[in-house]
This record gives C-alpha cells, sequence and structure tokens, in this order.
C-alpha cells in the first residue's frame, strides 16, 4: 500500500473516532489526503504558518500542524473543531503521521538497498556499513528466489507473494526489472537447504490458486553473507532461463540441480549448431510431427520401455516400432538403443537452446 493510501485510511479512521474531520497539505498548499470538503484557510494564513517557527496554529474553527519528514517540513494537517480535545487529537496524529512516514522511508532505503546490493553495485566494506545503519544482519543465511509469470508486471502475483511472506520481517520482496519477482530469504534456526525446494513448490501452487497464474520459480544456493547475495541472484536468474529452455515441462528450478541443461547452456551456439547438423544433416527436429515427439518424450520418461510407453499412450506396440524405424531411416539412429537414445535426446536439448539463443537476439 502507498504512503498516501495508508494516510488516507488513517484520516479516516480518525474521523470515524473522534468525530472530527482531517486534511494534510503538502508543501504547495494542494490537499493531499483529507476526510471532507471543507473550505480551506486562506493562503495568506497558509503562508504565515509556513514561515513562523511555531509547529501548531490556532485559527478560526481549526488548528494547523507541521509534519516533519526527515527533521524538514513536509506537510500541514488541518483539524477541524473547537473542542478541548482537538490540541492533543491533533499532537496524537502529527506523531502518527512523522512515524509513518519514517517507518515508510527507512522501508524504501532498505529495498534501495537490496536492489543495489543484488545487482552488485556494492563492496564488501560499503554494503556491510550501509547494512549496519539499516539494521540489517550481514551474516544471516539467505537464498534468493526468482519467480515469473506469464505476464509482466503481474500486481496481483506481487501482492500475493507479499502475503504470503507478510509475517517475515526479514525477508525482501523487491524486482530489478520487469521479468519478474525477487525473494531474498532470511533461513530460520531450524531450515535447511533441503527447505528451499518446499518454498518454491509453494508459492508455484499459491499464485496458481489464489492469483490464478501460472508460476516459474528458481531459487539458489545459500548465501552466508550479504557479499554473497549478488551471485545468489545470478544464480537464481541462471536457473530460471535453464530450466524453461531443458526442463520445459516443470515449474521449479534449483540452480544447484540443472543437469545437463547447465554444460549446453554454456556452449557457443556455433558449436551447438555443428552437433544439429552432424546428427539431423539436412533435415531438423522440425521435420517431426508433434505426435512423433511426443511418442519419443514419453519414451526417454519411461525409461525406453516400450510396453509402458504403449500402455500410458493407448498406442499398439506395433505402432511405436513403426515410428521408431521411420525415425532410424530419417535419422540413422535407432532410439531403442541406449547410445542412439541418448545421442538423439542430447539433440532435441540442443536444438532448443539455439532456438531461443536465436529469438533472443
Amino acid at each position: 500500500m502507498s504512503i498516501q493510501r495508508t494516510l488516507q485510511k488513517c484520516l479516516d479512521d480518525w474521523k470515524r473516532i473522534s468525530g472530527l474531520d482531517f486534511c494534510l497539505l503538502d508543501l504547495n498548499g494542494r490537499i493531499y489526503s483529507s476526510t471532507c470538503q471543507r473550505q480551506l484557510p486562506a493562503q495568506s494564513k497558509l503562508e504565515e504558518f509556513h514561515s513562523a517557527s511555531a509547529l501548531c496554529m490556532a485559527n478560526s474553527g481549526c488548528c494547523l500542524y507541521k509534519i516533519q519528514d526527515k527533521e524538514e517540513f513536509a506537510y500541514t494537517l488541518i483539524v477541524w473543531g473547537n473542542g478541548e480535545s482537538v490540541p492533543t487529537i491533533g499532537e496524537l496524529a502529527v506523531y502518527q503521521i512523522e512515524s509513518l512516514l519514517t517507518a515508510y522511508a527507512e522501508k524504501n532505503d532498505k529495498n534501495t538497498f537490496m536492489q543495489r546490493l543484488l545487482l552488485g553495485n556494492y563492496t564488501q566494506v560499503d554494503a556491510f556499513n550501509q547494512a549496519k545503519k539499516l539494521r540489517i544482519s550481514s551474516t544471516a543465511r539467505r537464498a534468493v528466489f526468482l519467480v515469473e509469470t506469464r505476464q509482466e508486471k503481474d500486481e496481483h502475483a506481487l501482492a500475493t507473494i507479499k502475503n504470503i511472506f507478510s509475517a517475515r520481517t526479514k525477508d525482501f520482496i523487491t524486482s530489478i526489472d520487469d521479468r519478474g519477482i525477487i525473494v531474498v530469504h532470511e533461513l530460520s534456526s531450524t531450515e535447511t537447504e533441503e527447505d528451499l525446494e518446499d518454498i518454491a513448490f509453494m508459492l508455484v501452487d499459491m499464485l496458481g490458486t489464489e492469483a490464478m497464474t501460472q508460476a516459474w520459480v528458481s531459487y539458489s544456493n545459500l548465501a552466508e553473507d550479504l557479499g554473497q547475495l549478488s551471485n545468489a541472484y545470478k544464480e537464481a536468474r541462471t536457473a530460471i532461463e535453464i530450466g524453461k529452455i531443458f526442463y520445459a515441462e516443470k515449474n521449479v528450478f534449483s540452480y544447484r540441480r540443472l543437469g545437463i541443461g547447465r554444460l549446453i547452456y554454456q556452449l557457443p551456439v556455433s558449436l551447438c549448431e555443428m552437433f544439429i547438423q552432424e546428427i539431423f544433416g539436412d533435415e531438423s527436429l522440425d521435420s517431426i510431427d508433434s505426435e512423433t515427439l511426443a511418442i519419443i518424450r514419453t519414451f526417454f520418461e519411461n525409461n525406453l520401455n516400450l510396453s509402458e510407453t504403449s500402455r500410458q499412450l493407448y498406442v499398439h506396440r506395433n505402432t511405436l516400432v513403426y515410428r521408431f524405424e521411420k525415425i532410424q531411416k530419417k535419422f540413422g539412429l535407432d532410439l531403442r538403443t541406449f547410445e542412439d537414445a541418448l545421442t538423439f535426446k542430447l539433440a532435441m536439448l540442443v536444438a532448443g537452446y539455439v532456438t531461443y539463443s536465436k529469438n533472443k537476439r
């Protein structure tokens, strides 16, 4: 919730409780938040109040109060009423507003600090010094989660994630660009690295049920101190890119478990294209119809078991054999043998990476 909406809610609550009307003006005399449409004091009165050293002033039918933000005059609070309780209510309102402004500024400072830290914009010494000023632990164990949904700037997803972690005041939820939502999670004394996967799946499930959106979640290795968080963010970013390229059927990706996709991702595209040419020749993976590709993927998932693949797909065993024989004639690979199946599986992964790299240019 923005600070303006928060202040408006406070003014509305105070009116409900006290029966008085409140109005908050900015330095230019414009209404920032208000509970009524009463006529404002004359501009000359406001200017007189601004230039005076007094922090409050009684006017005809109302009281004026100066609101300070970081020890500087920022707003004027108007409280309408003539009762004996008005000055006390006004002073309480001033204290509450200034406390909210301080808390909001501190929250923004922490958020900005975490964003710059994830981008690697601090030296290790500067990061530790700034963390000390903001009362952020520099030695806590943390992990970085990266959440992506189909929609960029998904405010509903962001609100859902903030609600999930609302009770965890030491976690940070932020974003650096439009590509995803970042959760910097501080592990409790009882949490281990194995618990990170449960958190990732929980995020996917909650976004699916609460925000009604499909999500992909990646997470980094543990960062033992603040200095390692920038690398942790890079790990989470790498994990989600590799995961979406090579493991499209999954929604959760751990940087520690990226399998052969991690190796292929680091190969030059030109080398990958040579490999594909070697396997497919003048043909390409696109020349295989989608139904055959689905059969091949299911066959691989079932560890090259023809009978189990036939049962799952409700396809006769002889039909599968016929399909595989066509692939063998076309590419010289018998997918019923381990070595040729491995080669074809690698070719599929490499082809997906090449397509992704070309589309990214």
